[in-house]
C-alpha cells in the first residue's frame, strides 16, 4: 500500500514530531492505533484534550464527526483523518434538510443535540450532550420548556426515563447498538451468571433491561476498572475491551455478537470505525491532503462559529 515501510510505528512517530501533531485515537478504534495515540477516548473528551496542546496538527483517528468537533474547538490547527470514509450511522440518520423540517414543527422547542452528529445538526442546534452530561443538562431545562431530542432515539428514551422529561424524539440510531442480539446476550448472561451485563444507552431498552451499569465508554471502563478481577458482558462496540482488559487484567470480558441476516452469529465492530489502520495513518501523515484514503478536514467558517455555539453552551451548563 503506497510503499509502507517495514518500521511503520518509528515512521508514523518521527512525522509526529517533525509535523508537531498530537494523534487522538477513539475507544473504538483498533488497540494497534490504540497503542501508539498520545490520547484514547470519547470524542468530546479527545478534542478538549487537543485544544489544550500546543501542537499544530491533529490526527483524529475515530469517525468525521469527532475530527469535526476537534476542528470547531480548534480552528488554528490543521485536522487530518486518515480515512474520509469513517462516518457515522447515527450522523446518516439525521440529515440536515430533513431536521431543519422537523424543528419547524416544533417552534417553541429547544433543540438537545447528541455529540454524535454532523457540524450541520449542531449548527441547527441550542445545546449539544454527550451520553456522560446529557442528564445534568436536560435537568436544567425548565420543566415547562418543550424539548427536541436528536439525533439518537434510544438514548432519548433512556434520558425520558432518567429524568421524567418527555421529549420529542427523532428517529436516528447507531447501527452497532442497535443490533447486538438480545437472544445471544440472554444466553451469555446464562454461561457467565456471575458477569455484570454493562451497556451504552445507544442501545435499544431490550437491551438495557438486562444491564447492571449503564453509562458513557468512559464510564462503562470505570466501572470496570473499581470492580478488578470481575467478569463483564460489554454492550458497546468491542474494541473499548482492550483498554478493559488494560485497566483490569486479571479481568474477564464478553463481547455480545449481533445475528446477521443469513441467521450467523457475526461480531459487533463498527465497520466505520475499521476504516482507520496505521498504513492509512502513516499516508495522511506523509502525504496530508494528497494521502490516497484520507486528508485534511476544512470547514467553513460561518458553519464553524455556528456549530461551535451550542458546544460552549453544553460546557458551561456541564
Amino acid at each position: 500500500m503506497n510503499n509502507i515501510p517495514s518500521n511503520l510505528e518509528q515512521e508514523i512517530l518521527r512525522l509526529k514530531k517533525e509535523q508537531n501533531a498530537v494523534i487522538l485515537a477513539h475507544f473504538y478504534q483498533d488497540p494497534e492505533i490504540q497503542d501508539i495515540a498520545d490520547f484514547i477516548g470519547d470524542s468530546l473528551d479527545l478534542s478538549r484534550k487537543a485544544e489544550a496542546t500546543d501542537a499544530d496538527t491533529i490526527i483524529f483517528c475515530g469517525v468525521k464527526f469527532m475530527a469535526e468537533v476537534a476542528k470547531i474547538l480548534s480552528p488554528k490547527k490543521r485536522v487530518l483523518i486518515p480515512d474520509s470514509k469513517a462516518g457515522c450511522s447515527l450522523e446518516d440518520s439525521c440529515q440536515p434538510i430533513p431536521f431543519a423540517e422537523f424543528k419547524k414543527k416544533h417552534p417553541g422547542a429547544i433543540v438537545v443535540t447528541y455529540i454524535n452528529c454532523s457540524a450541520e445538526i449542531k449548527a441547527l442546534s441550542d445545546i449539544i450532550v454527550t451520553s456522560s452530561n446529557a442528564k445534568k443538562i436536560i435537568e436544567q431545562i425548565p420543566a415547562n420548556q418543550e424539548i427536541i431530542f436528536a439525533p439518537d432515539q434510544h438514548l432519548g428514551r433512556y434520558l425520558e426515563k432518567t429524568t421524567g422529561r418527555k421529549m420529542i424524539l427523532w428517529n436516528g440510531s447507531c447501527v452497532v447498538h442497535e443490533q447486538f442480539s438480545e437472544k445471544e446476550l440472554v444466553k451469555l448472561i446464562a454461561n457467565h451468571p456471575q458477569a455484570k451485563v454493562i451497556a451504552h444507552p445507544e442501545c435499544p431498552e431490550s437491551l438495557l433491561s438486562h444491564a447492571n451499569h449503564i453509562g458513557s465508554t468512559s464510564s462503562l471502563l470505570k466501572f470496570t476498572q473499581e470492580n478488578q478481577g470481575g467478569e463483564f458482558i460489554v454492550l458497546t462496540e468491542p474494541h473499548i475491551i482492550h483498554q478493559m482488559a488494560k485497566k483490569n487484567p486479571s479481568g474477564k470480558f464478553y463481547d455480545c455478537p449481533f445475528i446477521d441476516k443469513a441467521g450467523c452469529t457475526t461480531c459487533n465492530n463498527c465497520p466505520y470505525m475499521q476504516l482507520n489502520n496505521l498504513e492509512k495513518l502513516y499516508l495522511v501523515l506523509r502525504d496530508g491532503d494528497k494521502a490516497k484514503f484520507g486528508g485534511e478536514l476544512s470547514m467553513n467558517e460561518d458553519l464553524r462559529i455556528k456549530s461551535e455555539k451550542p458546544l460552549r453552551k453544553m460546557l458551561e451548563m456541564s
